[in-house]
């Protein structure tokens, strides 16, 4: 009998459940491997939202069926036990009497957590669960946020130079980054469920928010502005994408109001503080809607009001080769952020390098 590595084979799980990022929300990213006697004898993961979970992909792969009776169950997913858009995968698993399932975290869903693996093991199976728990966790950060706080997670990404600036003394901030950067950015927005910018971003930059250096889904695009003082012919309200427009509730009912909508725009409204839109009923307004990650692609004041506000799960800078100078835009500095005081520490990911490019990712744990 093979010694059994049972971290091998959830890192594999891991790379199966990544295959469906873009694809899947407002379901978790899963991915499930079946392993007789130390072969793999098949793979698959939850593909979109509303097909097959990971659990019915690999064991539909399978060519031998006798073979699942002596075999291992790999998920990085707890199996879902109640009747969602498919049926349980746990009656699947007992059905085809596997005899054990390793997990590699439970699924805080309330109709799931924990009762999926009592299931299986009412039925005899063992169980054996935690196996790679924290990248498991991490790998669906946004789907465990949004069950556990009922807010989406939300990355802040900015562009900068080597001494800290995010645009020249013009106020231009086109190219900072790379063509390979870029690209990265254009990836992360078809993985994201909606990217969110201010009005501001929406003038300098002529924003458009969608995906097309690369393959992947547009994202739902998220435009604040107070005071409804955006065009409706802007081109980041053209029909390329779904929008959603939030404005002050105190500009409800200006006639612009309607043209907007009459551009298949969905217009809401949220309360303001001291100038400036309530960004926590922004997410919450998000959540109603299944929107599991946020990506902030605003520019320094509306990082830095997310900042304030306490509601940034991530920083993501890419770090251009490149000196601006005294006159260009800071980041923060000039705006007199600090870091959340209820911070307890951040948790820095190795550096990657796209092009000349450096990106750099901070998770702020509150």
């Amino acid at each position: 009998m093979p010694i059994v590595d049972d971290a091998f084979y959830m890192r594999r799980c891991l790379e199966l459940a990544l295959q469906g990022a873009g694809q899947v929300s407002p379901n978790p990213m899963v991915g499930a491997v079946l392993v007789s006697y130390g072969q793999v004898i098949g793979e698959g993961y939850h593909q979109h939202f509303g097909g097959p979970h990971a659990e019915v992909h690999a064991i539909s792969s399978v060519v031998d069926e006798q073979r699942l009776r002596d075999a291992t169950l790999y998920v990085s997913l707890e199996p879902c036990s109640h009747f969602g858009k498919t049926p349980p995968c746990c009656d699947l698993i007992i059905k085809k009497k596997i005899p054990r399932v390793v997990i590699g975290c439970r699924d805080p869903y309330r109709e799931v957590s924990g009762c999926g693996i009592a299931k299986l093991q009412s039925a005899g199976i063992a169980v054996t669960e935690g196996v790679l728990e924290a990248e498991c966790l991490r790998c669906n950060e946004a789907f465990m946020k949004s069950q556990t706080v009922g807010l989406p997670f939300v990355m802040i990404k900015l562009a900068q130079t080597l001494d800290g600036k995010i645009a020249t003394s013009l106020g231009v901030s086109h190219w900072i980054t790379g063509e390979e950067a870029r690209r990265e950015v254009h990836r992360l927005r078809s993985v994201y469920d909606a990217v969110l910018i201010g009005e501001a971003t929406v003038r300098a930059d002529n924003a458009h928010l969608t995906v097309r250096n690369c393959k992947g889904r547009n994202p739902l695009r998220v435009v604040l502005d107070r005071r409804l003082s955006l065009s409706p012919s802007a081109r980041i309200f053209d029909k390329a994408a779904p929008t959603l427009l939030f404005a002050s509730s105190s500009w409800e009912n200006l006639p612009v109001v309607e043209l907007f909508r009459q551009q298949g725009v969905t217009v809401l409204f949220v309360d303001e503080h001291s100038g400036e839109l309530d960004l926590r009923q922004v997410l919450e307004e998000l959540h109603k809607r299944k929107v599991l990650s946020v990506m902030v692609e605003g520019g320094s004041r509306l990082a830095a009001s997310f900042l304030r506000a306490q509601l940034v799960d991530k920083l993501t800078l890419f770090i251009a080769p490149k000196l601006f100078g005294g006159d260009a835009l800071s980041s923060f500095a000039p705006l007199g952020i600090s870091f959340p005081e209820q911070a307890k520490h951040f948790r820095f990911e190795p550096p990657q390098f796209f092009g000349d490019d450096i990106r750099l990712e901070v998770y702020i744990h509150t």
